[in-house]
């Protein structure tokens, strides 16, 4: 029979307190998500309050959306007006959530963000809109919109007449004749080309539209209508002979093939604005690169005193005690926020300096670990701090990410990065020749040449992650 004890252990175990899974969500947030996550904290909780100024943070004067494009170098001079000539340096002071150079923008009156326009029509709406005004009667109309519906986002029509004349059954009962009709009358819509069933019909569509004494339209209908394919293979010889024309005519008439678009549809295409807010600005100084945050990302937040100071210990004043113990909570994991973000971008600068210097061929290979070593931290937490998080440069803006790449051994014993890599082979192919364009295997040799071992299904890989195409669908014929 077992009898009920009491027994005593010692042991050890890691638990997570509310204040840590707070500091690690706030770690984890970008730009955007903490300005959400701070206006929500500042309506549910009393005790916090935004420290009054005439600006916020994300005034249009201070914070202008810029594109994401490594590629766009630009001047690398952030909003802020004062600045502080200091080198990367562990000595650097740190602003941190108490202490900003801008408040936090909380009010209704503040400027708000420009927000993307979104009053475009989709294509869809766009053809429905011009079919009711075309003089068109019901019966036409209602056919119209069945031929509307079956139009792909690329401006083609995906489904048959038949397709749509079952679509329209039992309701109406049109034959395939009683369609095409109809559907040439939505060919003549814009955009131009839109309702065609091939390359070759939207081609014409659009050539149909040019002015009948354009030089070379009569040739580049006949291309368009028979002769696509050959363009498509570059085979301009036999293309000459089988049209009976002159080096001159072929070109005329290619130039006006070339100029229609292959998929109309896509040009009412709604796309969204995406914008960035560089969490960090990286600026040149005499003898380094200059690391500060972003003031105009910081929040500027702090603890309404005088609600504080009325806080007593009696049992009345729970609540608000709990609220005082939060927004504090709060301003902690933000300057933690802070004071991990800025060491781990002082990091990332301090071994990418020669790329910030000279561009992508001189960057270096760099994993998580390097960073997580250099300040001492967990991979995981350096992982949540690059994650959606951008870097204002001289060479555009970039997310923290982008300094991450995987390496490739050297001569020497020496690692090259993968971007470099990259980098080499987009510079390659730009100065080849279009006549003879470089293969995969030529790429790797010159690489080779240049202290780079890398194999060709490699350079494959990085020549189609790049979206360049193959050394054959590269190659550019002379026409004459």
């Amino acid at each position: 029979m077992m009898k009920p004890s009491l027994q005593l252990r010692l042991g050890q175990q890691l638990t997570m307190t509310p204040q840590l899974q707070q500091a690690i969500r706030l770690l984890q947030l970008t730009a955007i998500d903490l300005q959400a996550q701070i206006r929500e904290a500042l309506e549910s909780n009393v005790m916090l309050e935004a420290e009054d100024d005439d600006e916020g943070p994300f005034a249009l004067e201070e914070l202008a959306p810029t594109s994401a494009d490594p590629g766009e170098p630009d001047d690398g001079r952030g909003p802020a007006e004062e600045e502080a000539v200091v080198e990367v340096g562990d000595d650097w002071p740190e602003p941190t959530a108490a202490v900003a150079e801008s408040p936090w923008s909380g009010g209704d009156g503040d400027r708000a963000l420009e927000l993307p326009d979104e009053s475009g029509q989709s294509l869809v709406e766009h053809l429905l809109w011009q079919l009711e005004l075309a003089p068109l009667g019901e019966r036409e109309r209602a056919i119209g919109r069945a031929i509307v519906d079956a139009i792909s986002d690329d401006g083609y029509l995906a489904d048959s007449l038949e397709e749509i004349a079952a679509t329209l059954a039992p309701d109406i009962e049109a034959a395939p004749a009683e369609i095409e009709a109809v559907l040439s009358v939505v060919q003549q819509l814009d955009p131009l080309g839109v309702g065609a069933r091939s390359v070759s019909e939207c081609i014409g569509l659009q050539l149909a539209a040019l002015d009948p004494d354009t030089p070379g339209l009569a040739l580049a209908r006949e291309i368009a209508l028979r002769h696509l394919q050959l363009v498509a293979d570059q085979d301009y010889p036999v293309l000459r002979r089988q049209l009976a024309c002159t080096a001159e005519e072929l070109e005329a008439a290619l130039l006006l093939v070339r100029g229609c678009h292959p998929r109309p549809g896509s040009q009412l295409q709604r796309a969204e604005t995406e914008y960035v807010v560089p969490d960090v600005y990286v600026r040149r100084v005499p003898g380094g690169w200059q690391v500060e945050l972003n003031p105009s990302a910081l929040p500027r937040i702090r603890v309404n005193e005088g609600y504080a100071s009325l806080v007593s210990r009696g049992a009345d004043h729970a609540v608000m005690r709990g609220q005082l113990q939060e927004a504090r909570w709060l301003l902690r994991s933000l300057e933690i926020r802070n004071d991990t973000l800025l060491k781990v971008a002082r990091a990332i600068v301090q071994r990418q300096a020669a790329f910030l210097d000279h561009g992508d061929e001189a960057m270096q290979p760099m994993v998580l670990k390097d960073i997580a070593e250099a300040v001492e931290m967990h991979e995981s937490t350096i992982s949540r701090v690059t994650t959606g998080k951008y870097m204002h440069t001289p060479r555009g803006v970039l997310e923290f990410r982008y300094f991450f790449s995987s390496h490739v051994a050297g001569d020497g014993g020496a690692e090259v990065s993968s971007t470099a890599i990259r980098a080499k082979i987009r510079k390659l192919v730009a100065a080849e020749d279009p006549a003879e364009p470089l293969s995969d295997s030529r790429i790797a040799e010159l690489l080779s040449q240049d202290g780079v071992q890398v194999a060709r299904r490699t350079v494959a890989k990085y020549r189609e992650a790049l979206g360049i195409a193959s050394s054959s669908d590269r190659r550019r014929v002379p026409v004459a």
